[in-house]
This record gives C-alpha cells, sequence and structure tokens, in this order.
C-alpha cells in the first residue's frame, strides 16, 4: 500500500488565467483549433505526514479555498480528454514543493514531509496525436522539465547507489595529440581543443600528475563563455559597416573608440578591440580625465561602485553604491526563460557577496 498521498489543486472558472492562456497559446502559437478546453492543476504527492496537519495543510497551504478546487487522489475528465504531466529533472529545484514544506512546518515544527509536485494537463477537444505531441512540446522545457507518469509512487523517498570513485584521466599529460583530440571529442567540452591543449601542458609541466574528470568540468564550466565571456573577449579583426539609415553615427562612434583607445591604451600593445573593451572604454575615459572621482578603486573588475554621502542618525557616512551588468548572454541563447532567471540570480548574487543590500 502507498504511503503517499496525492492532491490536486486546481484554480476556479474565474481565476483559471494559466488555463486560459495556455488555450489562446495553442490556437495563435500553435495554429491548432481543435481545442475546446484546457485545464492546469497542481499535483502534490505528500509523504511522512500525519492526519492531523495533512487536513490542515489541504485548505491552508495547498490551496486556497475562495479561488481553487481539491480533489484527493484524482479528478473528474471526460472520457475523451488528453491528459499529461510535467514535473521537474531529478535534482532541479522545486520551489513549490519547498515552500510547501517550510509552510507544513510552520503547522507543526516537529514534521518532516517529502513533498514533489508536477504540473497536469487536460486538453479537450478534437485533435490529433501529432497536434497533441506539438501541445507537449509547447509545454514541456526539457532543459529543466520532463513528461511524468499519471500513476502515484509507492514512496516519495529517493535512494541512492554508492557514487563510484571520480574518473582519473590515466596517461592524460603524456597523450599524444591525436589520442587527446579523440578524448576532447568524448566529452562534449564547451572548451576549444587549444585551452585542453593548454590544460594538458599545465598538468604535465606543473603538476606533474593526471587531472580528474572533476578538474575538468570545472574548468570547462570557468572557461566556458557563460563564465569566462570568451564572445565578450574575443579579438574584432576587420569590422565593416553596412549601408543604412545608421551607417554615419555608428562609424563615427566606432571612430571616436578607437580614437580614445589610442589615448589610454597607447603603452598597451597587449590591449585588443573587443566587445568588452567597447563596453568599458568611456569609463576608463572619463576616469582619465579625472571625472569620476567617486569611484572605488579596486582589483574587482566585474562591477563598480561609487562613494556616496549617506545621512545616519545626523551623522555623514561614506557608502558604497554598487552598480552590477548580469549578461548570461550563453545560457540565455539556449533557453531564455532559464537565462532570464540565471541572470537575475546572478546579478543579486554578486551585490550580496560583496556584504551589499540588494
Amino acid at each position: 500500500m502507498s504511503l503517499v498521498r496525492r492532491i490536486y489543486v486546481e484554480k476556479k472558472e474565474p481565476y483559471g488565467v494559466k488555463a486560459k492562456e495556455l488555450k489562446e497559446e495553442i490556437a495563435g502559437f500553435l495554429n491548432i483549433a481543435g481545442v475546446s478546453g484546457v485545464r492546469v492543476l497542481i499535483r502534490y504527492d505528500v509523504e511522512n505526514i500525519s492526519d492531523e496537519v495533512f487536513d490542515k495543510a489541504v485548505h491552508t497551504i495547498f490551496s486556497e479555498p475562495p479561488v481553487d478546487d481539491v480533489y484527493l487522489e484524482d479528478f473528474n475528465r471526460n472520457a475523451g480528454d488528453r491528459v499529461f504531466g510535467v514535473e521537474f529533472l531529478p535534482g532541479q529545484f522545486d520551489q513549490r514543493a519547498d515552500s510547501a514544506v517550510q509552510c507544513i512546518r510552520f503547522l507543526k515544527e516537529d514534521e518532516n514531509p517529502v513533498i514533489k509536485t508536477a504540473v497536469t494537463y487536460v486538453i479537450s477537444g478534437n485533435i490529433t496525436d501529432a497536434e497533441f505531441d506539438r501541445i507537449k512540446a509547447h509545454c514541456i522545457n526539457p532543459v529543466d522539465s520532463r513528461e511524468t507518469g499519471l500513476l502515484k509512487p509507492e514512496t516519495l523517498i529517493t535512494v541512492f547507489d554508492e557514487p563510484a570513485d571520480v574518473k582519473i584521466f590515466d596517461g592524460f599529460k603524456d597523450m599524444a595529440e591525436d589520442e587527446l583530440k579523440e578524448l576532447y571529442k568524448s566529452l562534449g567540452l564547451a572548451m576549444t581543443f587549444k585551452d585542453f591543449l593548454h590544460i594538458q601542458n599545465y598538468f604535465k609541466n606543473e603538476e606533474n600528475r593526471d587531472p580528474s574528470m572533476t578538474e575538468i568540468r570545472v574548468l570547462d564550466t570557468y572557461w566556458s563563455d557563460h563564465c569566462r565571456h570568451t564572445t565578450f573577449s574575443t579579438e574584432l579583426k576587420n569590422i565593416t559597416f553596412e549601408d543604412g539609415y545608421f551607417r554615419t553615427p555608428i562609424e563615427t562612434s566606432y571612430q571616436s573608440y578607437l580614437d580614445t583607445r589610442a589615448e589610454i591604451f597607447k603603452d598597451r600593445p597587449d590591449k585588443f578591440v573587443c566587445l568588452m573593451d567597447l563596453a568599458l572604454m568611456a569609463m576608463r575615459k572619463l576616469r582619465a580625465d579625472g571625472k569620476l572621482t567617486d569611484m572605488e578603486e579596486s582589483d574587482e573588475i566585474n562591477a563598480c561602485s561609487i562613494v556616496v554621502p549617506v545621512e545616519v542618525n545626523g551623522n555623514t557616512e561614506e557608502w558604497l553604491v554598487s552598480f552590477k551588468n548580469e549578461t548570461h548572454n550563453h545560457p540565455t541563447e539556449i533557453e531564455p526563460f532559464g537565462g532570464a532567471a540565471t541572470c537575475l540570480g546572478g546579478a543579486i548574487r554578486d551585490p550580496l557577496s560583496g556584504r551589499s543590500y540588494v
């Protein structure tokens, strides 16, 4: 007998905004005209919770009685309806489940429930199997989610096998280039093969040992476009401008950049034209002209802070105001919504790490 309790929560018809939006998207974006109705239900699977606390949580944590309908274990649907569920991939943070666990502990602090959530979609109407597959593809973001079965599991407790020892790439530092290239291709790395050769050279001449899989993966992450901004730091050569309305102002701006660059970097043959340099040149010029006297000088070049006088309890104190730009260009290019979320996370994380208020 399963120890898991299942709850479905659905917004009442006047409040079912998500269901109405999805119905419009199916008709407008996917051009599927046969859908007559869409329902969206939040599914909670709950384990390791007392009857008393569960009964309280159903109408205080899992649902809001004025706007939600609640179904225990299963819900009514028409015979011809098509149903599918979507859950987060293993290891993906489930904020809804985590919040529910925390709220249940407010009800009774010694409760230690296990909760997993999913979204259940019900599609009514006359559609083909191919159209149903397109609807599922529209609703399931494979970067963070997957389709889940409708059967209730026996338990939510996940048991993990003891992991194997971290792989060591035996012979890595002395590999011939063709063999190293085969290893490089097999790992699906973001770095270039020249980067991989550089790593081999480092481990051979500096560490005098072979690297582990963890070390290679960490280096690959740090050197990815996501972290190192290789796109922004790529040298730009043979720049041309296409004809058009904005050609003249763009060319004028670019020439102004080159003139300023020749002034600022007159003794720096190591500096080259790149997007990062374009973005920072105005600040460097203002600084050189003595117009950024309130800017904090620091080894940290990932953000900018200025010194401002702040009155606190009648006394004037010097405070730092930090400005943080976050791009996350690579993850946003791959998956816009996830990229935007990690961009916001980075913009908040970095000032917090400098003990700033956000």
